[in-house]
This record gives C-alpha cells, sequence and structure tokens, in this order.
C-alpha cells in the first residue's frame, strides 16, 4: 500500500527516536536513584503494602507479581541499559519485529513503574512518556519508512497536549483570559530554575505579550498540525520555540522535552537520510499498525470528549495501560509562594533558645542565598511533592509522617535526596520540625545589597516538634 508509509519522515523518524530514548534514560535514572526511600520495602510508600489493595487488571505489573527492591533496581537498570541501546541505534541494527520488542521493553518497565509509584508518578508526563513510548513500538526501523498513521497518531497525542493545555486554562484562573498569569508564576512555579528570578522580572508588557502566545500557542496553532506541508512543520516548529522558552523559565521534568521530541515527529526534513528506493513493509506489520490505530482511536473517545467538557480535567489515564490520556498543566495560578521548611534539633527537650538546623532539598527553594539550579529533564519527586506540600497539608498526609520518620532514623536512603543534612546518619536529631514560610523573589536592589535572590518570611507551623516515639 503505497499510502501506508511517507518516506519525508524518515530523518524525523530518527531524530525523535533517539530523542525519545534519551527522555526514556532520565526516567529511568530517576526511578533508579530514587525509589528506595519512596517506594521501596522501607520506603515512605511501599509497594508491597500498596498492590495488596490493587488488582491487577487496574494496574498491571510486574511488581503485583513479585516485589523486592532488588528486583526492582534490577527492572530500572535495564530499562537505562535499554535506553542507552536505542540511543545508540540498536533498533536499527535488529530485523523489524526485533526494533519492535526492543522499544516495546522500555514502555513495559515503565509501565510497571507507574502502575505502582502512587502519588510520587501522579505526574501527567509520566503518562505522556507511557502513551508516546507504546507509540514508538509501531514507528518501525531502517527495514520500513515511518508509517502514516502513526506519524497521525503522533499528532494527535501533540494536539491533546498542547489544546488540553490550553483549554484548561481559559476555563480555569481568570489571569490567564487577563493576561496577568505570569506576573505571579515565575515565582510561584514548583520548581524555578536559574533564570527564572530574570523571567519574573520583565516588564508588565511583556508578561502580557508571554501569556497571548502562550494562547496562541495551544490554541491555534494544534489545530495546524493536521494541515498540509509545510504549514504543519511550521506550527511544529513554532511549538518547539515555546517549549525552549519554557524549559528556560522553569524545571517541569520532561514535559517540555517530551513535547519536542512530539513536535519533531511533524517536521518535514524532505526525505533526508531515507534510500533510494525504502523497503516494503511486510504485510504482518500493516495490520498490526492498522489494528493499533483503530484501538487507539476507539480508545480516544473520552479523552476527546473531555477536550470540549466544562468540567474537563487533566492528567488523566483512561485506562490502565495508559494509552490515551488527558493533559493539562496551571490550571490555576498561585499568586503567593510557600515553603515548607524542614528543621532538627539534638535538644533532648526543644526550648526556645535550642539550635534548629534546616535540611536543604536539592531543587526547592530553602536557603535564601542559594540560586536555583537546572535539574530538568531530571524529575525530582520529593522536591516537586514538598510544594504540593505548601499548598495544602492534604496534599502530603499519606507520605510526610513517614518522612519525618525517617529522618529521626537517620535513614541513609532518604538523606541521599536531600543536598544538605545537617546531621550525620548515625546520629540524628532528637527532634523533627516544620515550619511555613512565604517566599519572594528580592528586587534588583536587595539582591545586589544582599546577595539573595529570595526574601522569605514565618507563616506558621506546619508541624510541631516531633520525636520517634511520638510517631509511631
Amino acid at each position: 500500500m503505497e499510502w501506508f508509509t511517507a518516506d519525508q519522515y524518515w530523518l524525523g523518524r530518527l531524530v525523535f527516536q533517539r530523542a525519545l530514548a534519551a527522555v526514556y534514560l532520565f526516567a529511568f535514572l530517576g526511578a533508579a536513584l530514587q525509589f528506595r526511600a519512596l517506594i521501596g520495602e522501607r520506603g515512605m510508600l511501599p509497594v508491597p503494602r500498596h498492590v495488596e489493595g490493587v488488582p491487577f487488571r487496574r494496574a498491571p505489573s510486574l511488581f503485583q507479581l513479585h516485589y523486592s527492591d532488588r528486583f526492582f533496581a534490577l527492572v530500572a537498570w535495564t530499562g537505562c541499559a535499554c535506553a542507552l541501546a536505542l540511543l545508540a541505534g540498536a533498533d536499527g541494527l535488529l530485523p523489524l519485529w526485533g526494533g519492535m520488542l526492543l522499544w516495546a521493553v522500555p514502555w513495559a518497565l515503565y509501565l510497571s513503574i507507574v502502575n505502582v509509584g502512587q502519588t510520587w508518578y501522579g505526574f501527567g508526563w509520566e503518562s505522556l512518556l507511557l502513551e508516546v513510548g507504546f507509540l514508538a513500538v509501531f514507528l518501525g526501523n531502517d527495514e520500513t519508512a515511518p508509517p502514516v498513521l502513526v506519524l497521525f497518531l503522533l499528532r494527535w497525542v501533540l494536539f491533546r497536549v498542547e489544546f488540553g493545555a490550553g483549554l484548561i486554562k481559559m476555563r480555569g484562573d481568570a489571569c490567564w483570559r487577563k493576561l496577568t498569569c505570569l506576573d505571579f508564576h515565575h515565582e510561584t512555579q514548583p520548581m524555578p530554575g536559574p533564570l527564572s528570578w530574570f523571567f519574573h522580572h520583565l516588564p508588565g508588557p511583556v508578561h502580557r505579550v508571554e501569556v497571548a502566545a502562550n494562547h496562541f500557542t495551544q490554541l491555534v496553532v494544534p489545530v495546524l498540525l493536521f494541515t498540509p506541508q509545510p504549514i504543519a512543520t511550521a506550527a511544529a516548529c513554532l511549538m518547539i520555540a515555546t517549549q525552549l522558552w519554557l524549559v528556560l523559565s522553569g524545571n517541569f521534568a520532561w514535559l517540555n522535552w517530551l513535547t519536542i521530541v512530539l513536535a519533531v515527529s511533524v517536521v518535514d526534513f524532505g526525505g533526508a537520510g531515507a534510500p533510494s528506493q525504502p523497503p516494503a513493509p511486510p504485510l504482518w506489520y500493516e495490520v498490526a499498525v492498522i489494528a493499533v490505530t483503530a484501538l487507539i482511536l476507539g480508545l480516544s473517545y473520552r479523552p476527546a470528549r473531555n477536550l470540549f467538557s466544562r468540567r474537563q480535567i487533566m492528567n488523566y489515564s483512561f485506562d490502565p495501560l495508559h494509552l490515551v490520556n488527558a493533559y493539562g498543566a496551571f490550571g490555576s495560578v498561585s499568586r503567593v509562594r510557600q515553603e515548607v521548611i524542614v528543621e532538627g534539633t539534638s535538644d533532648l527537650t526543644p526550648r526556645q533558645d535550642s539550635e534548629w538546623r534546616e535540611y536543604e532539598f536539592k531543587g526547592k527553594p530553602g536557603d535564601v542565598r542559594r540560586w536555583p539550579r537546572q535539574f530538568a529533564p531530571y524529575h525530582l519527586r520529593l522536591d516537586w511533592m514538598m510544594w504540593f506540600a505548601a499548598l495544602s497539608p492534604a496534599y502530603a498526609r499519606p507520605w510526610f509522617g513517614p518522612l519525618v520518620e525517617r529522618l529521626l532514623d537517620g535513614d541513609r536512603d532518604t538523606l541521599r535526596l536531600l543536598r544538605h543534612v545537617p546531621f550525620p546518619p548515625q546520629a540524628p536529631p532528637a527532634y523533627i520540625r516544620a515550619r511555613l514560610f512565604r517566599y519572594r523573589y528580592t528586587t534588583w536592589r536587595e539582591l545586589r545589597e544582599t546577595g539573595a535572590c529570595w526574601e522569605r518570611t514565618f507563616v506558621r507551623e506546619f508541624l510541631p516538634p516531633t520525636r520517634v516515639d511520638q510517631r509511631r
């Protein structure tokens, strides 16, 4: 079938696949390095306890069949190895069916992790990686040109990511309609980056242009993805430019990078890299692609209906395999930044004059003189959840108590998630407390005079002084 493949996307597929493999690598690396403290056997939300009440059909996972920290580590590091192999182009050295199997391995492994990850893996970019990763299985390798149907499905994903985010904003916070949200967002976003302070201090009219450009890119440009070339390529390039702007202004794990990867699949490179006579795809492959396309289009009914619903939800999976999902972000924007600051003391009886030493997290603001770092596409899960905890203690109820317990025990796996620990593991604090502070960016003048990029003010107690026997 001549219509089945599109030779002009040969190079685009290659770039897409290598970039997607890089995203997989960051995802598995984060899982391997952080899981023990978060969801391990002695973690804050242990997988064994979780799977006891969740049937396999609701959350299919290898860890439903067996769990141990050693087995999880094997899965995560195997995912890293597969990602590196794909990044190096190993799928192109295999027959078509072998390349598809190689792409299916990281998808199945990461699905197993996400489906037992609980609140630590409740972010929209987890489902996005799984949805895109599933389609990548059927994108083919050097034995065939890219299938038109899979390319269409990738555009359908990109459309929902951008258009869903645009609609949730227009239906949500009034500041998006007034073009004023970026007066606050660069300061109050979950994890600022090294340039966020400067973005915040851009003139008000520039912020208005930022918001207007965002609306145009998310509400108008996505429709152009389904128009003929070169219009579709121009639309994709505009999306890439917008996403790079977001990469510069904050730390959003791999959300922006994966959106860029999706947009690359739309770009028409004019057949660069394609052989003069591309081999015809085998019949079994055509049947498989057509069947998957029919499946995805059938499952797309609910997310498509959600897009146009007045009760639109965001970052939601409609099936346990995360094949088709709803996306969106920042339907509301915080006007004030608050941070939970965790402190410990060695005093056996806390007093008014006790010395409280502060724990420093890797990414979230703490020390007012410490300039934010760039971590994305790496995902600091505990830091992100601390941002949610500052919004409302309800977000932290399942895991904050266990976090405090592990700090009081000097748990080494938990301490590795932090940047600075004021107590050695062998001599943990006698008490832990948490206090809520309001943070704001300093002005240019304050930055010059104090060297601090933040100014903070005490708000209230978040957790009173707590010792080990009070947590058990």
